[in-house]
């Protein structure tokens, strides 16, 4: 392939992945916006394998390649759960660091294509920013993956002067870099470059590991980011524009993306990476003393079927608890029959619902739930006064009171799912621990709220035979 032809090619892949991310922007056209992505991305590939810069020589080994990751990406699709998908997203972007590090490291080490005066100090700049972005991402990718999927304690780690370490070390890599850019060969660059890495892999772990639980879909936002900046360094340590697009169109929507998360949780996007916020998933509630005054009313199957039967206006807000029981198709089953007898039921979505951005909404579109009737918290959070039901499915800290009502509790400020203000609230959850911020939770008590208690596609299930029958 000629390098005009491979430089036109690069042109219309990235047009289709500006109109794949265009296409994911709405659920009714994300299935014309991943074919988008999927047929530039193939087209991306082929203008690379077939383009002047690959050999005959070198093309067994880079199709031997992609067989062993096509491969493994198959396997991963197909027996990969979705409740697992926040952890694989979040392996997925270690890898994308991983492969920028390596890419740094070997065209440092290249000596196919020499640099001279401000090319060559452009050139290392580029190697030495890239590694730094991806050893970072890759650490803190697999933290993160550690902690989604609960091989890592959830709660932060707090060193004592966190801050001032982050600095020291931020120092010590812009001296090295000035080291890394003085050295006269590539062997005296290497040691600055290895310890640079060191560091940056520190900081990746550092930086995950002092970020808690409730904080952890804004982590994998950011993390997604991260990927994609390390892959538009690697494009221009490559010279590959349609790299340094792509990158760049990740980079920005992971960050911006990222910020709108941070809005949704009153949260500044500096104190998440700063870290430190809740405690670890499912943690016991706190101290007798401390808990909201007053005793759960547990109901069955029976009685929250009935509530339902007897509503006009039905609310449902989906948590990860769902997520784990695999619930979503009996609820889609539940919305179904409701609607059918005429009652109005609708789907209140957090942005931080889960644990990565629209899990919530991945999960009700696998089980056909109509889009029309899924709403952002924005869009439905005026409407819960004149609810009948609201019904909490394994949800915990979305719905949380004391975000509005108590100014000590470590969620202050954070929006929330005002589901409390419905006339009956409804709760599903398998125990009375608190949610993945580790925070009690006052609604649980409120004379308005009932406590359904079990797993939550075997209560559903109960709940779908009742109104049936």
């Amino acid at each position: 392939m000629s390098p005009s032809l491979a430089a036109i090619a690069y042109l219309g892949a990235a047009i289709l992945f500006i109109l794949s991310l265009g296409g994911l922007s709405h659920p009714e056209t994300s299935r014309r916006g991943n074919l988008y992505g999927m047929v530039g991305m193939t087209i991306a590939v082929l203008a690379t394998v077939l383009g002047p810069r690959v050999t005959a020589a070198g093309i067994p080994w880079i199709v031997g390649a992609m067989a062993v990751g096509a491969t493994i990406g198959l396997y991963a699709a197909r027996k990969v759960q979705m409740t697992q998908m926040p952890e694989l997203v979040a392996l997925m972007h270690s890898l994308v660091g991983f492969a920028a590090c390596l890419v740094g490291f070997a065209s440092y080490i290249d000596t196919s294509i020499e640099f001279t005066g401000a090319e060559k100090a452009i050139h290392e700049v580029e190697i030495y920013i890239g590694i730094l972005i991806g050893a970072v991402t890759f650490s803190g990718s697999v933290i993160a993956f550690g902690k989604l999927s609960a091989k890592i304690d959830g709660k932060p780690v707090l060193l004592p002067g966190r801050h001032w370490l982050n600095l020291a070390g931020l120092l010590v890599v812009i001296w090295f870099g000035y080291e890394f850019l003085q050295a006269g060969d590539i062997a005296a660059g290497m040691t600055p470059l290895i310890v640079m890495t060191v560091i940056a892999l520190a900081f990746g772990v550092h930086m995950v590991m002092a970020i808690g639980g409730a904080d952890m879909p804004v982590v994998v936002s950011m993390l997604n980011s991260y990927s994609g900046w390390a892959a538009a360094a690697t494009g221009f340590m490559l010279s590959n524009d349609l790299l340094i697009v792509t990158g760049a169109l990740v980079g920005s929507s992971g960050a911006i993306l990222s910020y709108i998360m941070c809005r949704a949780m009153n949260r500044n996007f500096v104190s998440v990476i700063a870290g430190g916020f809740g405690t670890g998933g499912g943690a016991a509630p706190a101290a007798a003393g401390t808990q909201p005054a007053g005793e759960v009313t547990p109901v069955g199957a029976a009685e929250t079927a009935e509530l339902l039967r007897a509503a006009r206006n039905v609310v449902i807000v989906p948590g990860y608890g769902m997520a784990v029981a695999q619930a979503q198709h009996t609820v889609y089953e539940i919305t179904k029959h409701l609607r059918e007898k005429g009652i109005n039921v609708r789907f209140g979505i957090h942005p931080v619902a889960g644990r990565m951005p629209g899990h919530m909404n991945v999960l009700l579109a696998e089980a056909k739930v109509p889009y029309d009737i899924v709403l952002e918290m924005d869009e439905i959070n005026d409407d819960f006064p004149a609810t009948d039901v609201a019904m909490v499915i394994g949800a915990n800290d979305i719905v949380n009171p004391a975000a509005e009502d108590d100014p000590t509790s470590p969620i202050a400020g954070m929006p929330v799912l005002q589901v409390w203000k419905s006339k009956t609230s409804i709760v599903m959850k398998r125990s009375m621990a608190s949610g993945y911020a580790g925070v009690d939770n006052p609604l649980f008590y409120k004379d308005n709220n009932r406590m359904l208690f079990g797993d939550a596609k075997k209560m559903l299930d109960e709940v779908l035979g009742m109104l049936k029958g």
